[in-house]
């Protein structure tokens, strides 16, 4: 009884993973067509997701599969992303680049908490707004949304925010270095730290030159390596906020609220942490850390295709343009904070 209530439980979730898989190849293929990365497939995927949802709901049949997608598939793909972290990467860039993001990283989260207060916006999307502009895009946004347990509309709008931003400094930071006169290694320090998503980062940075490119990208994959501590501090802060609510709703009915505490912390943050720290001592062979990372990547596209699935446009529409607002407020503010860091520096 016991294994065949089991079998039928993963036959449910069949559909709805199939679904998602295929969008994110769909994805994945447009994604390699497109003769320069404007766009990635993490946003693709939710877009698609989102057009198929603003023509057909989805049906009872997929929704099992696409809940486990956008949730548990989504841990997975994070717990997997630990393995492509390394230390070793801060070490290669250097410290130049550490400064830099130390204070890229106090706009995003110190500058969005006030622009989100001001702008009236939920804890939980300003801060997935800033996390995708102040970390990695697409990739910061799905592995903190977990940890917050960040709404699927939430979670669209941060990625489109960041998204739009993104489209915007491709087109604009070569004109702007150029006028600028920033050598290649000011230029790549400047776009690895201010613009968002990898791939606009790497289009960013080859549009100005070759050794800008270069540069540009080791900085956005040292940069990508704060979403370890970032994801830790909001783990314990979205804990502290369940206790609190834990503590208020069991008083009322006289219950001993420490029974319930361990559940609310997110452990697979603790898997995650521990493979990051394991791969920056080299033990991890080069070839299982890439292979994890694509596979990290390719279910993180898949889980943000489910989630496009069960977003309703309608629903974005009711937040507004604030969000919109906030993302592109954040993200200016970055872009001048780097420039500005680096004139101090005597970098440019």
């Amino acid at each position: 009884m016991f294994n065949k209530s089991i079998i039928n439980k993963i036959v449910d979730l069949i559909p709805g993973i199939f679904i998602a898989l295929l969008i994110a190849t769909i994805a994945k293929f447009i994604e390699n067509l497109l003769p320069i990365h404007l766009i990635g497939a993490s946003v693709i995927a939710l877009f698609i997701g989102m057009f198929i949802n603003s023509i057909i709901q989805p049906k009872e049949i997929i929704k099992p599969g696409l809940k486990f997608t956008s949730k548990k598939i989504l841990k997975f793909a994070i717990i997997l992303l630990g393995l492509s972290l390394s230390i070793n990467t801060v070490l290669t860039v250097g410290k130049l680049s550490l400064v830099v993001m130390f204070f890229t990283l106090l706009t995003c989260f110190g500058g969005g908490y006030v622009v989100g207060r001001l702008l009236k916006l939920n804890w939980k999307l300003s801060n997935l707004i800033s996390a995708g502009t102040g970390i990695c895009g697409g990739s910061a946004i799905a592995a903190i949304a977990p940890v917050i347990e960040a709404e699927n509309k939430d979670i669209a709008y941060a990625m489109s925010a960041t998204f739009l931003f993104d489209i915007l400094m491709i087109l604009l930071f070569p004109i702007m270095g150029e006028w600028m006169g920033l050598s290649d290694m000011a230029y790549g320090l400047w776009t690895g730290t201010a613009v968002n998503d990898t791939s606009s980062v790497v289009a960013a940075g080859y549009a100005f030159s070759e050794s800008a490119g270069d540069f540009a990208t080791m900085v956005k994959l040292t940069r990508t390596i704060s979403i370890i501590p970032v994801v830790a501090m909001f783990a314990f802060i979205n804990s502290k906020i369940k206790k609190k609510e834990l503590y208020s709703k069991e008083s009322v009915i006289n219950i001993n609220p420490k029974a319930n505490i361990t559940s609310v912390f997110p452990w697979f943050i603790l898997a995650f942490i521990g493979l990051a720290i394991i791969n920056s001592f080299g033990i991890i062979p080069d070839t299982i850390s890439i292979m994890a990372k694509e596979i990290s990547k390719f279910l993180m596209i898949s889980a943000l295709a489910a989630i496009g699935l069960n977003t309703n446009f309608n629903e974005m529409k009711k937040s507004g343009v604030a969000p919109m607002i906030h993302g592109f407020t954040i993200s200016a503010l970055v872009v001048i904070v780097s420039i500005t860091v680096q004139y101090f520096m005597g970098l440019v």
